[in-house]
Protein backbone atom coordinates (compact mmCIF):
# COMPACT_ATOMS: atom_id res chain seq x y z
CA UNK A 1 0.00 0.00 0.00
CA UNK A 2 1.46 3.27 -1.21
CA UNK A 3 -0.51 5.83 0.70
CA UNK A 4 0.26 7.42 3.23
CA UNK A 5 -2.88 7.29 6.40
CA UNK A 6 -3.87 9.57 8.82
CA UNK A 7 -4.09 8.05 12.31
CA UNK A 8 -7.00 8.98 14.62
CA UNK A 9 -6.62 8.06 18.28
CA UNK A 10 -10.25 8.32 20.14
CA UNK A 11 -10.49 8.21 23.70
CA UNK A 12 -13.93 7.22 24.80
CA UNK A 13 -15.84 7.28 28.23
CA UNK A 14 -17.75 5.42 28.80
CA UNK A 15 -16.19 2.73 26.35
CA UNK A 16 -19.47 0.75 25.50
CA UNK A 17 -21.30 1.12 23.54
CA UNK A 18 -20.28 4.10 21.96
CA UNK A 19 -16.57 2.25 20.68
CA UNK A 20 -18.94 -0.18 18.39
CA UNK A 21 -21.06 3.27 17.03
CA UNK A 22 -18.30 5.09 16.25
CA UNK A 23 -16.85 2.18 14.47
CA UNK A 24 -19.78 1.53 12.31
CA UNK A 25 -20.09 5.84 11.48
CA UNK A 26 -16.33 6.13 10.96
CA UNK A 27 -16.50 2.97 8.11
CA UNK A 28 -19.27 4.46 5.82
CA UNK A 29 -17.04 7.63 5.65
CA UNK A 30 -13.89 5.81 4.46
CA UNK A 31 -12.52 4.84 7.29
CA UNK A 32 -10.76 1.23 6.56
CA UNK A 33 -9.14 -0.18 9.53
CA UNK A 34 -9.74 0.08 13.04
CA UNK A 35 -7.97 -0.76 16.49
CA UNK A 36 -9.65 -1.38 19.76
CA UNK A 37 -7.24 0.25 22.43
CA UNK A 38 -8.42 -0.04 26.26
CA UNK A 39 -9.43 3.21 26.81
CA UNK A 40 -11.33 3.88 22.95
CA UNK A 41 -10.35 2.89 19.22
CA UNK A 42 -7.23 3.87 16.75
CA UNK A 43 -8.87 4.36 13.00
CA UNK A 44 -6.75 4.82 9.85
CA UNK A 45 -8.00 7.03 6.57
CA UNK A 46 -6.21 7.35 3.48
CA UNK A 47 -4.76 11.12 3.66
CA UNK A 48 -6.20 12.01 0.52
CA UNK A 49 -9.68 10.41 1.40
CA UNK A 50 -10.27 12.78 4.03
CA UNK A 51 -11.37 16.46 4.61
CA UNK A 52 -11.15 18.92 7.52
CA UNK A 53 -15.08 18.56 7.98
CA UNK A 54 -15.15 15.00 7.35
CA UNK A 55 -15.93 14.34 11.13
CA UNK A 56 -18.91 16.91 11.37
CA UNK A 57 -21.08 14.67 10.02
CA UNK A 58 -20.33 11.56 12.99
CA UNK A 59 -23.53 11.91 15.37
CA UNK A 60 -21.77 10.10 18.25
CA UNK A 61 -19.21 12.73 18.46
CA UNK A 62 -21.66 15.69 19.23
CA UNK A 63 -23.38 13.09 22.02
CA UNK A 64 -24.04 13.96 25.63
CA UNK A 65 -23.58 11.12 26.81
CA UNK A 66 -20.07 9.76 25.98
CA UNK A 67 -16.96 12.04 26.59
CA UNK A 68 -14.60 11.33 23.19
CA UNK A 69 -11.79 13.07 22.41
CA UNK A 70 -9.21 12.36 19.86
CA UNK A 71 -5.77 13.28 18.48
CA UNK A 72 -4.50 12.79 14.54
CA UNK A 73 -0.95 12.01 13.01
CA UNK A 74 0.33 11.17 9.64
CA UNK A 75 1.62 7.49 9.14
CA UNK A 76 3.47 6.15 6.36
CA UNK A 77 2.54 2.07 5.16
CA UNK A 78 0.67 0.28 7.87
CA UNK A 79 0.64 -3.45 8.05
CA UNK A 80 -2.98 -4.02 8.34
CA UNK A 81 -2.68 -7.63 9.04
CA UNK A 82 -0.43 -7.75 11.71
CA UNK A 83 -2.96 -4.68 13.24
CA UNK A 84 -6.05 -6.89 13.83
CA UNK A 85 -4.52 -10.01 14.10
CA UNK A 86 -2.96 -8.76 17.24
CA UNK A 87 -6.73 -7.07 17.97
CA UNK A 88 -9.01 -9.83 16.59
CA UNK A 89 -11.11 -12.35 18.90
CA UNK A 90 -13.06 -14.80 18.16
CA UNK A 91 -16.86 -14.33 17.86
CA UNK A 92 -19.23 -16.66 18.97
CA UNK A 93 -23.45 -15.88 18.44
CA UNK A 94 -25.66 -18.39 20.28
CA UNK A 95 -23.48 -20.90 20.91
CA UNK A 96 -24.14 -21.65 16.51
CA UNK A 97 -21.98 -20.20 14.69
CA UNK A 98 -18.41 -18.99 15.11
CA UNK A 99 -16.43 -16.17 13.22
CA UNK A 100 -12.83 -16.69 13.47
CA UNK A 101 -9.53 -15.66 12.18
CA UNK A 102 -7.37 -18.95 9.97
CA UNK A 103 -5.11 -18.72 13.33
CA UNK A 104 -7.48 -19.34 15.88
CA UNK A 105 -8.30 -23.13 17.07
CA UNK A 106 -11.82 -24.77 15.27
CA UNK A 107 -14.22 -24.73 17.85
CA UNK A 108 -16.52 -27.33 18.03
CA UNK A 109 -20.06 -25.63 16.81
CA UNK A 110 -21.60 -26.06 13.77
CA UNK A 111 -21.33 -23.24 11.67
CA UNK A 112 -17.72 -22.35 12.01
CA UNK A 113 -16.86 -19.48 9.38
CA UNK A 114 -13.12 -17.98 8.80
CA UNK A 115 -12.54 -14.60 8.07
CA UNK A 116 -9.57 -13.01 7.13
CA UNK A 117 -11.34 -9.00 7.14
CA UNK A 118 -7.84 -7.16 6.24
CA UNK A 119 -9.92 -3.58 5.53
CA UNK A 120 -13.32 -4.80 4.82
CA UNK A 121 -15.85 -4.23 7.67
CA UNK A 122 -18.20 -7.25 8.72
CA UNK A 123 -16.29 -9.56 11.21
CA UNK A 124 -19.04 -10.44 13.40
CA UNK A 125 -17.93 -7.91 15.93
CA UNK A 126 -20.02 -5.17 15.22
CA UNK A 127 -23.49 -5.17 16.44
CA UNK A 128 -25.11 -5.01 13.03
CA UNK A 129 -23.35 -7.92 11.13
CA UNK A 130 -24.09 -10.37 14.75
CA UNK A 131 -27.71 -9.60 14.39
CA UNK A 132 -28.21 -10.67 10.61
CA UNK A 133 -25.86 -13.44 11.67
CA UNK A 134 -28.72 -14.54 14.77
CA UNK A 135 -31.66 -13.71 11.42
CA UNK A 136 -29.81 -16.30 9.37
CA UNK A 137 -29.37 -18.68 12.40
CA UNK A 138 -33.08 -18.39 12.87
CA UNK A 139 -34.43 -18.85 9.37
CA UNK A 140 -34.73 -21.88 6.78
CA UNK A 141 -31.83 -20.74 3.67
CA UNK A 142 -32.65 -24.76 2.57
CA UNK A 143 -32.74 -24.28 -1.59
CA UNK A 144 -33.30 -20.34 -1.26
CA UNK A 145 -31.58 -17.83 -4.35
CA UNK A 146 -30.05 -15.63 -2.10
CA UNK A 147 -28.42 -11.79 -2.62
CA UNK A 148 -26.18 -10.41 -0.27
CA UNK A 149 -25.77 -6.68 -0.85
CA UNK A 150 -22.89 -4.60 0.56
CA UNK A 151 -21.17 -7.70 1.56
CA UNK A 152 -18.41 -6.52 2.91
CA UNK A 153 -16.16 -9.36 4.08
CA UNK A 154 -18.59 -11.58 2.80
CA UNK A 155 -19.53 -13.14 6.20
CA UNK A 156 -23.01 -13.23 5.61
CA UNK A 157 -23.13 -14.64 2.26
CA UNK A 158 -20.84 -17.44 3.59
CA UNK A 159 -23.55 -18.20 6.67
CA UNK A 160 -26.43 -18.43 4.11
CA UNK A 161 -24.35 -20.92 1.67
CA UNK A 162 -23.75 -22.97 4.84
CA UNK A 163 -26.96 -22.78 5.81
CA UNK A 164 -27.96 -24.42 2.82
CA UNK A 165 -28.81 -22.03 0.06
CA UNK A 166 -28.79 -22.59 -3.83
CA UNK A 167 -27.01 -20.03 -4.50
CA UNK A 168 -25.72 -16.60 -3.27
CA UNK A 169 -24.90 -13.42 -5.13
CA UNK A 170 -22.26 -11.38 -2.98
CA UNK A 171 -22.35 -7.38 -3.85
CA UNK A 172 -20.04 -4.58 -2.92
CA UNK A 173 -19.28 -1.47 -3.99
CA UNK A 174 -15.86 -1.15 -3.34
CA UNK A 175 -12.80 -2.98 -4.42
CA UNK A 176 -11.06 -4.13 -1.32
CA UNK A 177 -14.79 -5.84 -0.09
CA UNK A 178 -15.08 -7.58 -3.40
CA UNK A 179 -11.42 -8.59 -3.47
CA UNK A 180 -11.47 -9.68 0.28
CA UNK A 181 -15.10 -11.55 -0.27
CA UNK A 182 -13.14 -13.42 -3.14
CA UNK A 183 -10.45 -14.80 -0.94
CA UNK A 184 -13.06 -15.11 2.61
CA UNK A 185 -15.56 -17.34 0.25
CA UNK A 186 -12.76 -19.58 -1.75
CA UNK A 187 -11.33 -20.09 2.11
CA UNK A 188 -14.69 -21.55 3.15
CA UNK A 189 -15.17 -23.97 0.23
CA UNK A 190 -18.63 -21.51 -0.96
CA UNK A 191 -18.36 -22.54 -4.61
CA UNK A 192 -22.05 -21.58 -5.07
CA UNK A 193 -21.07 -17.52 -4.06
CA UNK A 194 -21.09 -14.93 -6.86
CA UNK A 195 -18.83 -12.16 -5.70
CA UNK A 196 -19.42 -9.18 -7.44
CA UNK A 197 -17.95 -4.95 -8.05
CA UNK A 198 -20.82 -2.76 -7.89
CA UNK A 199 -23.98 -0.98 -6.26
CA UNK A 200 -27.48 -1.61 -7.07
CA UNK A 201 -27.73 -0.84 -10.75
CA UNK A 202 -25.68 -4.76 -11.12
CA UNK A 203 -29.73 -5.98 -9.74
CA UNK A 204 -31.49 -5.37 -13.23
CA UNK A 205 -34.04 -8.56 -13.70
CA UNK A 206 -32.73 -11.03 -10.88
CA UNK A 207 -34.80 -12.37 -8.28
CA UNK A 208 -34.18 -13.82 -4.92
CA UNK A 209 -35.97 -15.46 -2.44
CA UNK A 210 -33.95 -13.85 0.15
CA UNK A 211 -31.86 -10.70 0.39
CA UNK A 212 -29.38 -9.50 3.15
CA UNK A 213 -28.21 -5.38 3.25
CA UNK A 214 -26.05 -4.28 5.94
CA UNK A 215 -25.15 -0.99 5.11
CA UNK A 216 -26.85 2.43 6.27
CA UNK A 217 -30.23 4.47 6.65
CA UNK A 218 -29.95 6.39 3.59
CA UNK A 219 -28.82 3.64 1.13
CA UNK A 220 -31.19 1.52 2.30
CA UNK A 221 -33.90 4.32 1.77
CA UNK A 222 -32.88 5.00 -2.02
CA UNK A 223 -32.24 1.07 -2.63
CA UNK A 224 -35.37 -0.41 -1.10
CA UNK A 225 -37.46 -0.37 -3.95
CA UNK A 226 -35.16 -2.01 -5.85
CA UNK A 227 -34.32 -4.80 -3.30
CA UNK A 228 -38.32 -5.43 -3.83
CA UNK A 229 -38.06 -5.52 -7.31
CA UNK A 230 -35.71 -8.45 -7.26
CA UNK A 231 -37.69 -10.09 -3.96
CA UNK A 232 -39.77 -13.19 -5.13
CA UNK A 233 -43.34 -13.62 -3.22
CA UNK A 234 -42.96 -14.64 0.41
CA UNK A 235 -39.18 -13.87 0.44
CA UNK A 236 -37.48 -11.90 2.71
CA UNK A 237 -35.60 -8.99 3.25
CA UNK A 238 -33.33 -8.37 6.07
CA UNK A 239 -32.05 -5.00 6.84
CA UNK A 240 -29.42 -3.28 9.43
CA UNK A 241 -27.18 -0.94 9.46
CA UNK A 242 -29.15 1.66 11.23
CA UNK A 243 -30.42 2.61 14.78
CA UNK A 244 -33.53 1.82 16.73
CA UNK A 245 -35.05 5.35 16.10
CA UNK A 246 -34.69 4.78 12.30
CA UNK A 247 -37.13 1.92 12.39
CA UNK A 248 -40.27 4.32 11.46
CA UNK A 249 -39.00 5.59 8.55
CA UNK A 250 -37.38 1.99 7.32
CA UNK A 251 -41.05 0.56 8.07
CA UNK A 252 -42.73 3.09 6.47
CA UNK A 253 -40.46 2.79 3.22
CA UNK A 254 -41.09 -0.74 3.19
CA UNK A 255 -44.43 -1.55 4.33
CA UNK A 256 -45.81 1.35 1.00
CA UNK A 257 -43.94 -0.85 -1.39
CA UNK A 258 -46.02 -4.43 0.02
CA UNK A 259 -43.94 -5.48 2.49
CA UNK A 260 -44.96 -6.89 6.34
CA UNK A 261 -42.86 -6.38 9.06
CA UNK A 262 -42.16 -9.33 10.73
CA UNK A 263 -39.55 -8.47 13.54
CA UNK A 264 -36.48 -6.92 14.86
CA UNK A 265 -33.54 -7.46 16.94
CA UNK A 266 -31.57 -5.12 18.50
CA UNK A 267 -28.14 -4.60 20.05
CA UNK A 268 -26.22 -1.22 21.64
CA UNK A 269 -29.30 0.46 19.72
CA UNK A 270 -28.64 -1.11 16.55
CA UNK A 271 -31.27 -3.01 14.79
CA UNK A 272 -31.73 -5.63 12.19
CA UNK A 273 -35.31 -6.21 10.91
CA UNK A 274 -37.24 -8.68 8.99
CA UNK A 275 -39.63 -8.29 6.36
CA UNK A 276 -41.80 -10.51 4.18
CA UNK A 277 -43.29 -9.90 0.87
Amino acid sequence: MSSNYLEFRFKIAPLQPASEILVAELGYLGFESFVEEEDGITAYIPAEEYEDDLLAGVHILQSEEFEITYSKGEIEQVNWNEEWEKNFNPIMVDDICSVRAPFHPAPEVEYDIIIEPKMSFGTGHHATTHMMIQHILKNNWDDKTVLDMGCGTGVLAILASLKGAKFVDAIDIDNWCYQNTLENVDRNDCDNINVEEGGAELLQDRKYDMILANINRNILLRDIPVYIDCLTEKGGLFLSGFYEEDIPIIKEACVENGLTYIEHFERSNWVAVKFVK
